[in-house]
């Protein structure tokens, strides 16, 4: 088993420990154990930057040219936006929701082929970590934003029906929820843009244009209104609240397909063979 390997298991082994103090926190309302899932999951992290370190060593490349590689990196760039709004908000329960989404990425790409291989010549470029790493980062903003969006309408169901379950007494309020998906919307935008810029940049200089019109550009660009209209419904129509939550979810369920389903369902340029060399 190489080093790559042992650090990838290692590291899904202690999401999976955090992901289980968070559940524990939730149902006992015990301060400590969320402050010792925190804790796990940051160390979690750690040991996930050495296992991308050392994938990247081993491929040369930025590590996302393959369904186990892009999984570990978004799973990454998850825990790591997640602890930075955590060190801010210091909401135990945003982590019980986002650890298990990152654990279900690792699961999930430790069941997928994890044999390094040589990139495509025409995608060796120095736009390519540029690129993939924008994008991944807007993902795991709008991914926060998403779980907040979920937050929100949970307990606002529950303050309607005065039905409270053992979440509600971890839930912040619905205006701390509704900022958060804000503060996701004004980083995730911008990162977003610039994805899709770089993406466009990378393709210049790879195929001699900037846009191709295929099934993954088309649904980057899909998913990039919604989040235009968002964020111009939040800025100039006062959107927030409930509909903010619903077009959160709505853009991550986009976002979900434009990574995974366009990968692995339609045959585009974007696909993980295409990344492959021959």
């Amino acid at each position: 088993m190489s080093v790559n390997i042992l650090l990838f298991k290692i590291t899904l082994i202690l999401y999976f420990v955090a992901t289980v103090l968070y559940i524990i926190d939730i149902i006992t309302r015990r301060d400590q154990v969320g402050k010792a899932a925190r804790w796990v999951l940051a160390g979690g992290f750690a040991v996930h930057c050495a296992t991308l370190i050392t994938r990247y060593l081993e491929a040369g490349y930025t590590p996302v040219a393959n369904l186990h590689e892009s999984l570990s990196f978004f799973a990454w760039t998850l825990v790591g936006i997640y602890l930075l709004f955590d060190l801010r908000y210091r909401i135990t329960v945003l982590g019980a929701f986002s650890c298990p989404l990152a654990l279900t990425l690792m699961i999930v790409g430790s069941a997928a082929p994890k044999t390094v291989k040589t990139l495509s010549p025409a995608l060796d470029s120095w736009w390519f970590p540029v690129h993939v790493t924008l994008a991944f980062l807007g993902n795991a903003v709008f991914t926060v934003a998403a779980v907040a969006g979920v937050l929100y309408l949970i307990q606002e169901r529950m303050l309607k029906s005065k039905k409270f379950s053992t979440l509600y007494y971890r839930l912040p309020s619905l205006e701390t929820l509704d900022s958060i998906n804000y503060k996701c919307l004004t980083f995730g935008f911008p990162l977003m843009t610039m994805g899709i810029i770089s993406g466009a940049a990378w393709a210049n200089s790879a195929w001699g244009g900037y846009w191709r019109w295929d099934p993954k550009e088309t649904w980057a660009l899909i998913t990039w209104f919604l989040y235009a209209a968002l964020l111009h419904g939040r800025l100039t129509v006062g959107w927030r609240g409930r509909r903010a939550a619903i077009f959160a979810i709505i853009g991550f369920l986009c976002l979900l397909f434009t990574f995974l389903g366009v990968n692995l369902l339609l045959s585009d340029l974007h696909s993980f063979k295409a990344m492959e060399g021959r």
